[in-house]
Parts: structure tokens; sequence; C-alpha cells
């Protein structure tokens, strides 16, 4: 046993706790997105009444915020250990939810929601770090997908609890719920986990060490690939999150049933998790990838000549259909595919769950928007898109070094 076994040993919570405690640190993110949805026309009417599809933006600006955060949250948890930089993240998130809910035009509301992202990359990429501190491999790619299934109730709820704060309170009210939900995850990691970096093995926060630990981490070529690839699917389900109020809204007419609609999309899509987590040790992660990504293709062909041959009462459940099987896709996909990007980076965690995470946060940005933006009235843009993105990303797994392992 090597002198970090023990501390590592010391630093494991009970597999439960630490599945659940990672699944909330996560879900800030999630919740971040989802709880807003049901609040973009109301924004839209308040903020930007001139150009309401600018609403969207209040989604897509708190990932770009995300993805900047990201660069920067790893090296820090690196430096000064994992616990430190969760709760000061955590911190700045609940600062700028303050300010996002006093913001009297869109420009502050965005610029708020920047800060908010950039607060919310700590925990989401950090834990991701302290996963790896404690497991590798298919170890990892399970009690993540582990996470990810309990995470995806957060996806489930947020809209529904997005729609009765608005109801009571107003949109604004929201952001609120937001810094007590922060301020709840925070006291339970500081209550109970332990720190999960040993000092002797924390890297100097030096100009010099930053660039050769990120140098390290791009030279790597399955690194570089999974990026790709996480990138490309990120941005399938930032676009998809971007445009499917509208679809439901403005397409289908179906507004005010889409927080109901929308959870039981989650947890239909959530169950990917769970039979990732039973497959992911015996098949591998790069097959569980691939097979979900070729899978996709079909699907959205299929979705793509329904959309033109079919009527809008049947092409609506026909919708519903398809856009499960994209969150189906992100709960086999995501986890994998950054368990393979992690696993020969565990002597730089941090710096590597930055720069990965990253960079296939700002490159999903610049994909996603353009998808939001892209709404005409149907569903037809969004389906389209996620079949181009999904048909790359299957090339790109293709041509990922390193063979079936994984």
């Amino acid at each position: 046993m090597s002198l970090a076994e023990p501390e590592r040993a010391a630093a494991r919570l009970s597999l439960p706790e630490f599945v659940a405690l990672t699944a909330m640190l996560f879900s800030t993110i999630a919740l971040s997105i989802d709880a807003m949805l049901p609040a973009l026309p109301e924004i839209a009417a308040e903020l930007s009444a001139e150009a309401p599809n600018r609403a969207q933006l209040v989604l897509t600006s708190f990932v770009l915020g995300m993805g900047v955060g990201t660069f920067i949250a790893g090296p820090l948890s690196d430096a000064f250990g994992r616990r430190t930089v969760i709760l000061g993240a955590s911190a700045l998130y609940c600062l700028a939810s303050a300010w996002a809910a006093a913001s009297d035009s869109l420009g502050m509301l965005l610029v708020a929601r920047v800060l908010q992202g950039i607060g919310a990359s700590g925990p989401r990429i950090v834990s991701v770090a302290m996963m790896r501190d404690l497991y590798s491999g298919r170890m990892m790619a399970r009690i993540m997908s582990f996470a990810m299934m309990i995470f995806t109730l957060v996806p489930a709820i947020a809209p529904l609890l997005g729609a009765t704060i608005m109801m009571f309170a107003g949109w604004r009210s929201i952001f609120w719920a937001f810094v007590g939900f922060a301020l709840l995850s925070s006291v339970w990691l500081w209550l109970r986990q332990p720190e999960t970096l040993a000092p002797e093995q924390r890297r100097a926060l030096r100009w010099a060490e930053l660039v050769s630990g990120a140098a390290e981490v791009v030279r790597h070529p399955t690194v570089r690939g999974a990026i790709v690839v996480q990138s490309l699917l990120f941005g399938a389900l930032f676009g998809t999150l971007s445009s499917i109020q509208p679809v439901f809204d403005q397409t289908f007419g179906r507004g005010a049933s889409f927080p109901a609609w929308f959870a039981l999309i989650a947890v239909l899509g959530g169950s990917a998790s769970l039979l990732n987590a039973l497959l992911v040790v015996r098949l591998g992660m790069r097959r569980m990838v691939t097979t979900m990504l070729g899978a996709q293709i079909v699907i959205s062909g299929l979705m793509t000549a329904a959309s033109l041959m079919l009527g809008p009462d049947l092409l609506f459940f026909v919708f519903v259909g398809w856009i499960t099987t994209v969150f189906f896709m992100a709960g086999v996909t995501l986890g994998n595919i950054n368990a393979i990007a992690m696993e020969p980076m565990g002597h730089v965690a941090g710096m590597a769950a930055s720069v990965i995470t990253a960079a296939a946060t700002v490159a999903a940005v610049a994909i996603a928007a353009p998808i939001g933006l892209a709404f005409d009235g149907t569903a037809l843009p969004l389906v389209i898109s996620v079949l181009l993105i999904t048909t790359l990303a299957r090339m790109a797994m293709a041509r990922l070094p390193g063979g079936r392992a994984g």
C-alpha cells in the first residue's frame, strides 16, 4: 500500500453518502438551468419585450460562465485543496444569485448569470477531481453513473419548483431558492467530507506549473479526442435545453403543462444512468458511448422524417419520445466520456477536470447558442442539429485513440 492509500481511505465517506453528496454538488448546475425554463416567457416580457427570443441567453450565459469558471476551479483546487475551493465558489454563486434577483435589465441579469455560472463551476468541477482522488477507471464511471442517476431527479423537479415559486413570489425569487440550495450542499460538505487531496500532493499555483500541467493534459491524444466528443454531446444537450420550452409553448401550445412533461422526460431519460451503472464495468465505457451514439443517429433520422410528415397532434407525442432519448443519450455518454478523459490524468486531476470541462463547455456554448436562436416555430432546427451533432460525435469516437480499452 502506498503512503497515499491510508489518506485516500480516510477521506472516503460511505459509498451511498459520497454518491449523494456528489450528486448534490453536480445538481447546482442542473437546478440553475432547469428551474429557469418556466421563467423565460416572464423574463422576456419584463426585460426583453422587443426581442423575446433573447431570453434564452439567460441559459447560455450561465453555461458560458460555467465554462470560464472551469479553467480556474481545478488548478485552484490542486493548490489549495478541494473543500476550500468548493466552499469559496459556492459563496460566489450565492452572491451572483442575489445580484440576479435584483437585476432590472436583461444585460445586468446576463452578467449576473455569467458570474453565477463561474461560481457553480466550482462544486461541479472540483467534485469530479475529488472523485478521481478516490477512484479511477470503470469504478469511477460506475460511481459517476450512480451520482448522475440521483442528479437526474433535479431536472425532473426543477421546472415544477421554478413554476411553483413563480406562482407565489415571481421569477426573481427562484434565485433565492438557488442560494438556499447552495448553502445546504456547502454545509453538508463542510461537516462530512474530509479533504481528499493531501498537502504533499498539491501543486503550487505558479504560472509555469499551470502551463505545464495544462499542456500535459491537452497533449494526451485520448484526452483531446474525448474533449471533442464531450463538446458535441454538451452542445446537443444545452441546445435541447435552450429550445425545449419554446417548442412546447409555441409549436405545440403546451406551455402550461411543460413542467409536468419535463419531469416525465427527465425521469425516463435519467434511467440511463442506472443502466450505465449496471453495464459499464462489464461492457466498458467506449462501447457504451459508441452504441448509444449509433442508436441516437437512427432515432434522430426517423424524427427528422416524422417532423416533415406528421400532423401536430401526433407529432407532439413523437417529439416527447425523441426528447426522452436525447436525455437518455446524455445519461449514458457524458459520465463515460468524462471518465475516459480523466483516466490517464490522476496525478493532475484538478487541472485535468478544469481543462477538459472548460474546453468542452465553452465549445458547447458555441454549438448550443445558434441552435436556440435558430428556433423558427417548429422543432425541425433542433432535431436536425441533434442528428448532425451525434453523427459527428460518432465519427470522433471512431478516431479516439486507445482502441477497445476502457
